[in-house]
């Protein structure tokens, strides 16, 4: 099994930093605009440019593991080529990832102050126990930029698959901070009700990025659903 982890919006295939060194064979993509090359504007333009990713590099028998927009990706690739995919493992997303104003208009700087606000409180979501990652990981995000981040929230905001979940027939693992405001864990319930080969694990005293908090226990859940998918086939 081949797993392909899947970035949010406004970061890097470094969010998964404690995944691609866990699963060796794995591949954390940055995809377009974070940071180089040029954002895609809607989610199903992200799926077109995975798909074509994957194809070059020969991959087969795929899981998607996506976060929070990458989660989206995944959900839209498989209801779009479920052939292409052996599994899916969504992490903190949502069928439908409605954006608020306030989140949007973050993004939106042109001050000092504004980035260093735009800046902290991106910091402050990459928690986890490694403080050089952490630094690390903003400083991807700062790379990247506002202007990036906010085409791909854009991009959340006019993503809803709420109506296409009955068709997947997919294995999936669905995983959400039990503390996540942003796609909070009835995102998850209604994904798991709604998906009819999925299971649901919800991680104590995590939040938004609990590949990153708590990685342990992620970890282990991919490494169990991988076993399990494998046995399938």
């Amino acid at each position: 099994m081949k797993l392909v982890f899947i970035h949010g919006a406004g970061t890097s295939g470094l969010s998964f930093y404690y995944q691609s060194k866990h699963f060796r064979n794995s591949k954390a993509i940055d995809l377009p605009g974070h940071p180089n090359g040029t954002p895609c504007n809607s989610i199903n333009d992200y799926v077109e440019w995975v798909r074509g990713f994957i194809s070059a590099r020969g991959y087969k028998d795929v899981i998607l593991c996506g976060h929070s927009m990458g989660g989206a990706i995944s959900l839209s690739y498989a209801d779009k080529y479920p052939k292409e995919v052996k599994g899916l493992v969504l992490m903190n997303t949502g069928a439908k990832l409605k954006v608020s104003d306030s989140i949007l208009n973050s993004c939106i700087v042109e001050t000092p102050e504004q980035e260093s606000t735009w800046i902290k409180y991106h910091e402050a979501h990459y928690s986890c126990p490694d403080k050089d990652i952490q630094h690390l990981l903003t400083k991807k995000t700062e790379a990247i930029g506002p202007h990036t981040e906010r085409i791909d929230l854009q991009a959340c905001n006019n993503f809803d698959i709420m109506g296409r979940l009955e068709y997947l027939r997919l294995p999936t693992h669905i995983i959400c901070g039990s503390d996540d405001n942003l796609t909070p864990p009835k995102y998850s319930e209604y994904l798991n009700s709604h998906i009819s080969e999925s299971k649901l694990t919800l991680v104590p005293n995590s939040g938004h990025f609990s590949q990153l908090d708590s990685h342990k226990m992620v970890n282990q859940c991919i490494e169990t659903f991988v076993s399990e998918t494998k046995s399938l086939t």
